[in-house]
Formats: structure tokens, sequence, C-alpha cells
């Protein structure tokens, strides 16, 4: 069994020294590995910290603060438990705290020196049992990947305080994994919302290029693509990159169009990332974070403040763990002189050294003070990651004492069952617990680097994210504004009335703003479609609104029909004036012979024809639009009845000048006959398209779809061209007839007069008919009027200006001595 182990680990190793691609993996197999700190206890806890920053095979490396913190936390919180007497009684802790160095090579041999428990990793036999009950670690996410697949083949549960990488959540892969920090699976999505709620559409983002970065990014573009949000460029660097590879992630984002930048970075890569950014001046940028450096105190100097400043970013959520700062502030090389870790550690923070044969640097004395300094390590202010560590040594405090409470061996396969159940309560009031993935409760606090009085960079909380709230309530803001807002979009919004169109080979981020069409609207920014306004509504100018369509008739109150209602009066009232002109000479030989009774009734009916266009003016109703139609019918035949009674009169008078034949005594008679049996006959007509299919108003939707044309249908198509044609009828007839008599003598040539009437009003009509078919709403009516008014002014000038001229202005030409010889034959009218 033991032998088999042994071959498993061997060979997870060399897959790790493969994957590392080092040369001289610091002779890994013969090695020594031995722990930077431990003490011996009942039940041993693990832990796996970066406490150097740089690769271990080489001898150039210094002290990280912050990760020395997290262990002297792991230990803090030891002594704290071996000095309770409710958690634990009478059993001892102890710990062994190895250096991972961040990569995933020292990873494999901080593992195998915690469960192996020799002084070498490798020799010519493992032990079956694990040194340690659980291991706390490690601080990457590609670090605790190897540190979980190794650990978890020995079902050796490992809780991490600061491994994010949402894969680390499958419970296949990583069986006995747990954390105390949420999964980046949250996270990102937080991110994403957060780009969202600021509207910033276009964002560049860099990551680390190992599990952490990489897993993280691919979820947050995920979950940005998902709320909308386009990402223009993504580069990774890691803590290996080659000066050129950085060199060109910075020109990428310098040269980009988006000032927004997501840095899902671990802490190495983001002083890379910030140190090439210093030396070409990157500046102008919005930098949005993750939890692993946005609170990182030592990012938060003047030296990076010009690019950095008004960063934000989701961090775990701070605490107080009292009897920290004074336990931290003990620390001393004498607590172990044989520990070159504290020498190093005290070296590095007071810049001196305890080899006195170094010149250049001073001696230590061991007699300075921490509380004199002020580093990652001694400030306690921002206690987030190493409360992880504190949680995360006390769950296992908890699973062991319930454990051993319950009468249970210390086997690993106990340990992480008991590790899944733990529910407990820190001093503090916050509770631990873990998911069926092992993972805690995704809380966030959002954090944006703000100036203070002093000038100096703090960490000011501005909101929240707690992922077990309803959906879309996840992320809040507490009213706090964030030092700097920019606008970050790869085109500017569509306001309301336009919609996007996409560019082809852009991103759905860019696009063009077009126009809603005609009768389409859209009422919010950045629609993605113009919606159709219902029916009986139009869109506005501004296409952000349906209105009620215009409805559209010719009034009396716009100009063209004020026009024609004013030539419609001015045509009546001219007619009535040339009634009392003609009634006032009705004894005159002209207006006798003028057959004075046919002239005030063709002057009558001019004047219904005036005034019927009037019917033709204002908002049709089913009744108007009968009337206008019959009267407009019955004022015509009238009117042409009248002139072709009179043609037919002067025709039957001037040929009675021959020889043997008179005039007909009942003439007058049969001038009545004549205007009554024309007139009655369209009265039938009339009265015949009523019954049928009367015309009425309706509302035309369909020749403009921008209004509603407000129109009189005709009910019965025929109807009304018999109407037309009836008038048309008796017009050529009229025509023939006056035409037959254009040889009369000069003097008193009526018919010549009626003839040009009769072609003036038969030109009118005939171009009415074209015009009217063709002509769109309001115009078809003020096509008719036109035809009314222009027909009936032409009768009325031609007919009756003659005689207004000699009696008015040629009094000397109406006796009967000037009136033609021919006349003697005309019984004048009494």
């Amino acid at each position: 069994m033991n032998n088999s182990i042994c071959v498993m680990v061997l060979f997870m190793l060399t897959m790790g020294v493969i994957a590392e691609d080092e040369t001289a993996l610091c002779e890994l197999l013969g090695s020594p590995v031995l722990p930077l700190l431990s003490k011996k206890g009942d039940i041993t806890i693990g832990g796996a910290f970066s406490t150097n920053i740089f690769n271990c095979k080489t001898l150039f490396y210094r002290i990280s603060f912050r990760e020395f913190q997290f262990a002297q936390t792991m230990m803090f919180a030891i002594e704290e438990i071996n000095n309770s007497s409710s958690l634990l009684p009478n059993v001892s802790v102890g710990y062994k705290i190895f250096d991972s160095c961040g990569s995933t090579l020292s990873s494999t041999r901080a593992a195998m020196g915690l469960i192996n428990g020799q002084e070498r990793t490798f020799e010519k036999t493992c032990s079956g049992q694990s040194t340690v009950h659980a291991i706390v670690g490690a601080s990457k996410s590609s670090s605790t990947i190897v540190l979980s697949q190794i650990a978890g083949t020995f079902q050796i549960p490992v809780i991490s305080h600061f491994s994010t990488c949402a894969c680390l959540s499958d419970r296949k892969e990583h069986p006995s994994f747990f954390r105390t920090i949420p999964s980046d699976y949250y996270q990102s999505r937080a991110l994403a919302q957060l780009v969202k709620y600021f509207g910033w559409t276009w964002v560049g983002a860099v990551r680390s290029d190992n599990d952490y970065g990489n897993n993280g990014m691919a979820t947050f573009i995920e979950a940005a693509t998902k709320e909308g949000i386009c990402v223009e460029y993504s580069e990774a660097i890691s803590g290996s990159s080659l000066y050129e590879q950085v060199e060109r992630v910075v020109r990428v984002i310098k040269t980009g169009t988006a000032k927004v930048l997501v840095a899902f970075l671990d802490s190495d890569g983001m002083d890379i990332l910030l140190e090439e950014a210093l030396r070409q001046n990157l500046t102008g940028l919005q930098w949005v974070g993750s939890e692993s450096w946005i609170t990182a105190h030592h990012l938060a100097t003047m030296k990076y403040s010009g690019i950095i400043y008004g960063s934000i970013g989701f961090a775990i959520k701070k605490a107080k763990i009292a009897g920290l700062q004074d336990f931290l502030l003990q620390v001393h090389p004498s607590q172990d002189p044989q520990n070159d870790i504290l020498k190093e550690f005290w070296e590095e923070t007071f810049g001196c050294s305890f080899q006195s044969s170094l010149q250049e640097t001073k001696q230590c004395s061991g007699s300075e003070r921490l509380r004199d300094i002020k580093n990652p390590f001694t400030d306690v202010s921002e206690l987030r990651i190493s409360n992880n560590v504190y949680k995360a040594v006390y769950a296992v405090a908890h699973a062991m004492h319930s454990m051993l409470k319950c009468g249970e061996n210390s086997e690993a396969v106990n340990v992480v069952k008991h590790i899944q159940d733990v529910n407990f309560s820190l001093k503090s009031g916050e509770k631990v617990y873990f998911d069926e993935r092992g993972d805690p409760a995704a809380t966030y606090q959002l954090v944006n680097w703000q100036r203070n009085p002093a000038g100096d960079i703090v960490f000011v909380v501005v909101g929240s994210y707690d992922a077990s709230l309803q959906s879309g309530k996840e992320f809040t803001m507490n009213g706090l504004n964030i030092t700097w807002r920019p606008v970050s979009v790869c085109s500017e919004s569509c306001p309301p009335g336009f919609r996007q169109a996409m560019i082809k080979g852009k991103p759905i981020c860019c696009f063009s703003c077009i126009t809603c069409a005609a009768g389409e609207i859209s009422n919010s920014t950045n629609s993605a479609k113009c919606y159709p306004c219902p029916l009986g509504y139009w869109s506005n100018e501004d296409h952000n609104k349906c209105v009620p369509k215009v409805i559209e008739f010719l009034s009396y109150e716009e100009t063209m029909g004020t026009l024609l209602t004013a030539f419609s009066l001015f045509g009546a009232g001219l007619t009535l004036v040339l009634l009392f002109v003609f009634f006032w000479f009705r004894h005159t030989p002209l207006v006798k012979a003028s057959n004075s009774e046919l002239s005030f009734l063709l002057l009558f009916s001019l004047t219904l024809c005036f005034l019927c266009s009037l019917t033709f003016i204002g908002r049709p109703t089913d009744w108007s639009c009968m009337l206008r139609h019959v009267v407009f019918g019955i004022a015509f035949a009238l009117c042409i009845s009248c002139i072709l009674t009179k043609t037919i009169t002067v025709v039957i008078a001037f040929k009675a000048r021959t020889p043997g034949n008179r005039v007909p005594q009942c003439l007058a008679s049969h001038q009545r006959i004549c205007v009554v049996g024309g007139t009655f006959l369209q009265v039938l007509v009339c009265v015949a398209w009523l019954a049928q299919a009367p015309p009425f108003s309706h509302k035309n939707t369909i020749y403009a779809l921008e209004r509603i044309i407000l129109e009189c249908n005709l009910g019965s198509p025929i109807g009304f061209w018999v109407v037309l044609g009836y008038i048309g009828l008796l017009a050529v007839l009229c025509l023939i007839l006056a035409f037959l008599a254009r040889k009369l003598p000069d003097n008193f040539n009526e018919a010549k007069f009626i003839t040009f009437s009769m072609l003036i009003f038969s030109a009118v009509w005939v171009t009415f008919i074209p015009a009217y078919v063709s002509s769109p709403g309001k115009f078809t009516v003020a096509v008719e009027i036109f035809a009314i008014l222009a027909s009936s002014f032409g009768l009325l000038f031609c007919i009756f200006a003659p005689k207004c001229y000699i009696l008015l202005l040629k009094p000397e030409r109406n006796t009967k001595n000037h009136i033609m010889v021919c006349l003697t034959n005309v019984p004048l009218q009494q």
C-alpha cells in the first residue's frame, strides 16, 4: 500500500515538473522540504503560504509581508484554540507551515512535505499516515489545485483562504476541498453587474495567465455578454511573462478605445503590469479590480496613484480580530533563534542584516520595534483575507471537536465529513459554514479607491453584493459617489426614436442608430427595434410616441378652404347682383328679348351652383355627403336645362323668320316643361341613388398611412357617374344646338355666347375627370369644388356679361330699333 502511494505521488509530482517547464528544479526528488514554522500537538494543521514572492530556486527573493501575516494569523488562531476551554479541551493543536512560493512546483513539494512528514521529500519508503489532519492554503488557485489534487488522493481536507477559481468547486476533481472565500463564479458575475450598473458597455480586460485569471475572466466574459457588455480585448500576463509580452499588453490597453479596464489579476501580475503602465504613462482609465488586488495596500501608493486612483471592485468583507495586532507586534527572531524565516522577515522589515560581514547593510541589533513600522504585515485595518485564514483554522478545530466528541478516530475521511457539516459563529458573530460544493456564502463589499483629507488613498465601501438574495437584487449601492465615472461605449446610445443597427464585423455593442420608420416608435434608449403604432395612431416627429392620426378633410379654417369659400360666396353674390340688375331692367327690350323668365331661373340655378360648393367644405357626415352630391346634381341639371331651353327657344325664334313660319304662342309653357322635365329626370336619378347606395362618410386609412382621410364614399360609383353623365349629356345637346345657331345676326347672337359657355363648361368637366380620379385626400374635394366654380363662373360671364355691359354701360343700344330686325317675329315678354 505504501509503495503504491509513493508511486502515485511520484507520478503526480512528475506531471507538475513537466507542467512547470523548468530545468534543474531544485533537485526536487532529493532536496529537503522543511516547514518554515512548526509546532507539535495532538492535532496538526498544515499551512501553505506564498511567503516568498519570487521563484524558490533562486537565491534572490524577499518576504511577502502580506503572506507572512496570513501565516502568523494561522498561528494566532491555533494559540487561541489551545487556550480555549470549550473548543478541543485537553487537546493540543500544532501546525506545520510550508512555503508554496506561489508556484505549482513549490506547492507540490510543500504538499509532499505536509503529507509525508519526512525531512526529505522522498526516501526509500513513504509513511502511510499523513502527519497533518487538514491543510490551510494556498493563496493562489493554481497552487491550490495542485495541493488539493495531491491531498485529495489521501482524502486530506484542504481549506483555502484565497483561492477563488470556480474550478475548485468541482466535487469530482476536488472531493476534499473547502474554502472560506467565495468562488469566482459569483465574483465574475458581480463584476459584470457592476459594469452594467455604470453603463460601461465597452471594456478592456486583462487577466493572470493561470487558473485564477483564465477561469475568472472566462466567467466574466460569459456573464458580461448576457448583460449586453462587449470586451474590446482580453490579454493575459503571468509572473514569468517576458518584458516584451508585458510591453505589448500595455500597448494594446493604451491604444484601445475602451475607457474601462477589468483587471482579473493576482497581486504579482498586478505589480508587473503597473510597472510597465507607469513606464508607458498609461492614464485615463477606470480600473475594475478583482478581490486579489483591490485592497492591496502596497499598490495604493503615490507611485501608482496616477494610474489606478479611483479603482473599484469587489473585496471580501473586512473584519476585526481581537488580539491579532498585539500578536503580530510580538514577532521577533528571538522567538526561535534557529528559524531563518524570522530572521529574513526582520532583515526585510528594518533593512538590516544579522551578518556583520555585509558592509553596505546596517547591523540588526534585535532591539528594533515593529510598532514603529507601517507595512502590510503590521496593518490590521483591512483584515479581509487574514480573517479567512482565521475562519479556516477554526473550521478545522470545530470539525475535530465534533469528531472527537462523537468518539470517531482521526482518519482523514472523518475529518472531511465533519468539516462539511460545521456551522458555528466566531466571536465577532460571523457565521461559518460550507455548501455542498465546499463554498461559503458569497458576499462581497464594493470598494472604491478614494483620497482622505490627508491625501492618502483609502478603500471606501460604496456597495455590496450578496448572491443569496433574489435574482436582480444581489448588487446594491449605498448611495455614495465613486470618484470618477467615465463613459465607455463603442457607440453612443441611441435615443428614443431610433433603433440599433448592427455593424457587420463588429461586436454587438458597436452599432449605428437608425431613425424608426414612419408609423413606428421606440420609447427607450438603445432600443433593439422599433414598434408599430396601433390602428388609428401614428408616430410623432421624434418617433418616440404614438399620437392619434391627423384626420384630414377640407375645412373652412385652412387657406384652401377659406379661398374656395370666398370664391363661392363671391360667385353667389355676383349672381344675385346680376339678378337684381336684370330685375331692375326687366321692362327694357334687351331683357325681354333675352327671355327674362329663363334668365331669372338661370341666375337662380347659378346661385345654387355657387352655393352647393359650400356643402363640400367642412367635416363630412352622412347627411352632408348625401346633400352635397344631390344638390350638385340637381342644381347643375336645372342650370343646363335652362340653358338648353334658352338655346332651343333662340333657335326656334330665329327659324321663324323664314316665310310661312311663326313662333308658337305656347312657347313659354313649352319652356317650363322642358326645364322641369330636364331637372326631374335628374331628381329621379338622385332618388334612386339615395335609395340603393347613398353616399356616406368614410375614414380612408389606405391611401395615406400617416393620416386618416375623412371623405365621402360615393356608396354607388355608378350613381355618381350617372348624375355627372346626365349633366354632360344636357351640356352636349346644348353645345350642338348653340353651334347650329352660330350664324344668327351679330346684333343679338345669344347662341354664340351660349356656345362659348358650353365649350368652357365641357372643357372644365372633361378635365375634371382625370384630376378627380388622381387627386389624393382633400384635394379630390378641392378639384370638384374648383370644377363647380369654374364652370359656374364660365356660364355666368359668357351668358350675362355682354347683356350687363349693354344694360349698364351702353344704354343707347337697349332700344327696340337697335335690337335685330328678326326680333320683330319674337313676341317680347311683358
